[in-house]
């Protein structure tokens, strides 16, 4: 008796350890990418055609690439180029308007062309038509001191070559011309202005992100592994990683040892971050802020409308909440969304877990992020105001830019999920960033993507900088090589070649069928 119950713990033991040697595998990619969206794409792409004999596995939580931030539905769409964001081009105390990020945004959007356009030639993308189209970008304001600001901001903008071609009104009758919705119903006497720029873009980031995974998917050496998410990161003496990876239905653990370790994983970078244990990810936090599309369900009035037009956000607001009014290309579909209406979740994810926030806070980013809330007290207002907001308050902002827009012609879409980034700073303890920030590791052997716009539409730019830090070989003459191959203004700068930025322009523009002779016709129809 005593034996035979001796048994069955023998058993159960001897089946663990079983299951323990089964799952803790070890595979031993060159590098591991985490987090299936447009960031992690782009860069697999460039290091597999850098060195093709390099080796890449892909983990991603969700059953399916694009799941989060890259989804369509989930970001703006607009190729951001600063030809309508308005914040990115602040006005300064002397009145004056600031141009810079702007210009680097513009050169950054630039190259993110290329590359794709390279893409396109190389049948990696088989038409840019199921990715990016033309769409007029517009800014449009109202009331005499914001019109003097876009005026200043025009004439700043197009003394650089980046911005030749827009244009710029306050004439109601050519405004209505390019918008007619957004001047309908409009009072006659109300002071207004826009600009418009004819190269504007929408782009599907689900789409071009897909058309990435199905190339890497074709190449040897690179797997992609949907429904696994990484539970822990480990340096060893080496220097290399241990990577701990869980498929999520069985929870049956995997280990990765890779020499390098790219976290991309949007909203889900910065606790993957913290368990790294790197110096330089200490001291960062997360501010997350959701979002909300009205999104129009009367074909009739979405073709009426052919335009992004972006507008001045409130007092207080973060800069992805700045309204605009867009014409949308999804699947093949035409669409008119409007907002985003911003709102409050402690998720870092969409599909997320609501401990994300408070599960972020450790000793090292604690008193940054107190010191970013003190000083951010409008922006905590602001996020309760929105989601305080009924469904007739959602409707009276859009009427903003659609004066006889009705309640019954639009619904409301859950959009996606930002962490806006809070960072050590030595005058007021923690500041929070609105944009992208990289942190890589000393040695060069991790690097995490933190933040939000515009970070899609410079992934490009991003990633060739993440590849000169972090890979000794980039220097190479080979890799300088096939990176001119991919990016022929590659190592010279659009922002200040202004024969160059005319040159590569005209190509993309052919590659991805950008051609906007069609548009002024479409716009008076």
């Amino acid at each position: 008796m005593y034996f035979s119950g001796f048994c069955r713990p023998l058993t159960y033991y001897t089946l663990f350890v079983m299951n323990t040697k089964k799952s803790s595998k070890t595979s031993t990619p060159d590098v591991v990418l985490i987090g299936a969206g447009i960031m992690s794409a782009t860069l697999g792409v460039l290091l597999k055609k850098l060195n093709p004999a390099i080796t890449i596995s892909i983990f991603e939580r969700l059953d399916r690439v694009t799941a989060e931030s890259s989804d369509a539905w989930n970001n703006a769409g607009t190729g951001h180029s600063a030809f309508c964001e308005l914040n990115y081009t602040p006005q300064l105390p002397d009145g004056s308007v600031e141009t810079k990020k702007a210009v680097k945004i513009a050169e950054s959007f630039e190259v993110s062309k290329e590359f794709w356009a390279h893409l396109v030639e190389t049948g990696v993308i088989e038409s840019p038509a199921t990715f990016i189209y033309n769409i007029p970008h517009m800014s449009f304001v109202w009331g005499n001191e914001n019109v003097d600001y876009l005026h200043k901001r025009y004439t700043a903008l197009t003394s650089h070559h980046l911005f030749r071609g827009m244009e710029y009104t306050e004439d109601q009758e050519e405004i209505r011309s390019w918008i007619p919705l957004v001047m309908k119903g409009r009072d006659k006497n109300e002071k207004v202005a826009a600009t418009r720029m004819q190269l504007g873009t929408d782009v599907n980031f689900g789409t071009l992100t897909r058309a990435m995974f199905n190339y890497l998917e074709e190449q040897e050496g690179v797997e992609l592994h949907l429904n696994h998410e990484v539970d822990d990161l480990t340096r060893k003496k080496d220097g290399s990683w241990m990577i701990e990876v869980k498929e999520r239905d069985s929870r049956a653990s995997r280990y990765v040892q890779t020499k390098f370790v790219f976290i991309g994983a949007g909203g889900g970078s910065l606790p993957l971050l913290e368990k790294s244990r790197i110096p330089e990810g200490k001291g960062f936090g997360g501010f997350p802020v959701s979002g909300q599309w009205l999104v129009c369900n009367k074909p009739e009035i979405i073709e009426k409308h052919q335009a992004k037009v972006y507008g001045k956000a409130s007092v207080g607001s973060p800069p992805m909440s700045v309204p605009h009014l867009d014409t949308r290309m999804i699947d093949g579909q035409k669409a008119l969304l409007f907002g985003p209406y911003a709102g409050f979740s402690t998720k870092f994810l969409k599909n997320g877990s609501y401990l994300d926030l408070p599960l972020s806070i450790k000793l090292n980013n604690i008193k940054p992020m107190l010191a970013a809330g003190i000083h951010n007290i409008p922006l905590t207002k602001y996020l309760i105001d929105q989601v305080r907001q009924s469904p007739e308050d959602r409707v009276e902002a859009l009427r903003d830019y659609l004066p006889d827009a009705k309640l019954e012609d639009w619904d409301l879409l859950k959009a996606g999920q930002r962490v806006q980034v809070i960072k050590k700073d030595e005058k007021e303890g923690g500041v929070l960033e609105f944009g992208t920030e990289m942190v890589t590791a000393a040695d060069g052997s991790l690097a995490a993507l933190l933040g939000a716009s515009p970070g899609a539409s410079t992934s490009v730019s991003i990633m060739l900088e993440l590849i000169a830090r972090c890979f000794p070989e980039a220097k190479s003459a080979e890799w300088q090589n096939e990176f001119k191959k991919m990016i022929p203004s590659y190592g010279q700068s659009l922002a200040k070649n202004e024969e160059l930025a005319a040159k590569t322009r005209a190509w993309t523009t052919d590659v991805l069928h950008l051609n906007t002779s069609h548009l002024e016709a479409e716009l008076t129809a």
